[in-house]
């Protein structure tokens, strides 16, 4: 798979965040076996708790249009460094499995991980 391409439309979608408390924008581009792709932002909100990830978001979209099957998922953000997604994210993920691609970008090189290895013991109902 061309993770560069993945990661440009992570880099796109970061152009789209409404990030207006923090100033921290993160993309995100989740490409489903298939080949699909659909991006996130991040989107806060004045109480903070009800503020989504990007991460979240682009899942919700793709579910939401009937994907349950999911391959990788690129995360950039405006810091410029590796951005690895928070707990609630990687457990959200894992509703799909923690053999997920994850790939992270910063202004020079690229990591690549499963979900697996960035949560181990994730809480499953099966």
């Amino acid at each position: 798979m061309d993770y560069n391409n993945l990661i440009e439309k992570a880099k796109e979608a970061m152009n789209h965040a409404y990030s207006k408390y923090s100033n921290f924008n993160v993309g995100a581009a989740l490409v489903t076996k298939s080949g699909k792709i659909y991006t996130g932002c991040n989107i806060e909100n004045s109480s903070y708790g009800a503020t989504i990830c990007a991460e979240r978001v682009a899942f919700s979209k793709a579910v939401s249009e009937g994907e349950r099957e999911f391959d990788a998922i690129a995360i950039v953000s405006s810091s410029g460094d590796y951005t690895y997604p928070c707990g609630i994210c990687r457990q959200f993920m894992s509703e799909w499995g923690t053999d997920l691609k994850l790939i992270f970008a910063n202004e020079k090189d690229t990591k690549v991980y499963t979900l697996k290895e960035l949560l181990p013991e994730a809480f499953t109902k099966f």
